[in-house]
């Protein structure tokens, strides 16, 4: 079964957070970290760090939270990552995603 995943970025200051969607977590965070796509929001403001994420076996759902997440405002944004991962730590590097829901 294909899964999707919503996530959330930030920059080493976690100053700026972005939202996005993708089919495969570890990649697409491997392009924000390595900067392959350029003048991008990501790209622009240094978001290398995968803070949060969400796991969908729809795409369709994945893009509507993504959609709903996008409209919050930042604290409410914050308040989300801090229930799972209080200390934003990353979650996703080159080879794994940390399970989010193991954070407690």
């Amino acid at each position: 079964m294909k899964e999707y995943y919503i996530y959330i970025m930030t920059n080493k200051n976690k100053s700026v957070l972005y939202i996005g969607v993708t089919d495969d977590l570890i990649r697409r965070v491997y392009e924000h970290k390595n900067h392959i796509i350029e003048n991008t929001f990501t790209y622009k403001y240094n978001c290398e760090y995968c803070v949060y994420y969400e796991k969908y076996n729809d795409i369709n759902q994945a893009i509507e939270r993504e959609t709903q997440l996008k409209k919050w405002n930042r604290l409410k944004k914050k308040n989300l990552i801090n229930v799972k991962n209080p200390n934003w730590i990353e979650l996703v590097n080159d080879n794994e995603i940390l399970n989010i829901d193991e954070m407690d």
